[in-house]
């Protein structure tokens, strides 16, 4: 069995319950976002001069998300470019968030974080599991590729 089918399976086994998936569906990408957000927030400074192509995204969100990315490669290429998809979407959004709205992003992405892990934990709550990063924090990135694969699973393509 391939690394990326055990992680998710294993992270499955904590995540039957249906009202906790429907609270996942909705926080983690919002926790996803709020992370993107926060980094984002961070001056970008030196990022600027390492990647000039990127004009407004070049900011440590993208170095950071670049990593993540390879992550998801390592693990299976398909769903990868669906996280870079997604991944592109929280920038975009976050950029939008910080060009237009009179709250700082960085605040924006706080108050998301942590209401989401709020719900997260409520659900978890009624899940009657832990979370599955309590045991490896590996899943907290397994958590949008779970999300992910039933996206692709829905669209009939193979991850």
């Amino acid at each position: 069995m391939r690394k990326i089918d055990e992680l998710l399976l294993e992270y499955g086994q904590s995540h039957q319950n249906e009202t906790n998936k429907a609270i996942h569906w909705i926080c983690v990408p919002a926790i996803f976002f709020s992370i993107v957000g926060l980094i984002y927030s961070i001056p970008s400074g030196s990022v600027e001069s390492l990647l000039p192509f990127l004009g407004d995204f070049a900011n440590w969100a993208t170095l950071a998300l670049i990593v993540v990315l390879f992550y998801y490669v390592s693990l299976s290429p398909p769903l990868a470019l669906g996280m870079f998809f997604f991944s592109a979407l929280c920038l975009a959004v976050a950029n939008l968030i910080n060009l237009v709205s009179p709250v700082p992003l960085w605040a924006v992405s706080i108050a998301i974080f942590i209401l989401a892990w709020i719900f997260q934990f409520y659900g978890h709550k009624i899940e009657g599991k832990k979370p599955s990063f309590f045991k490896d924090v590996q899943f907290l990135m397994i958590g949008p590729a779970w999300l992910m694969h039933f996206i692709y699973k829905k669209l009939g393509l193979a991850y």
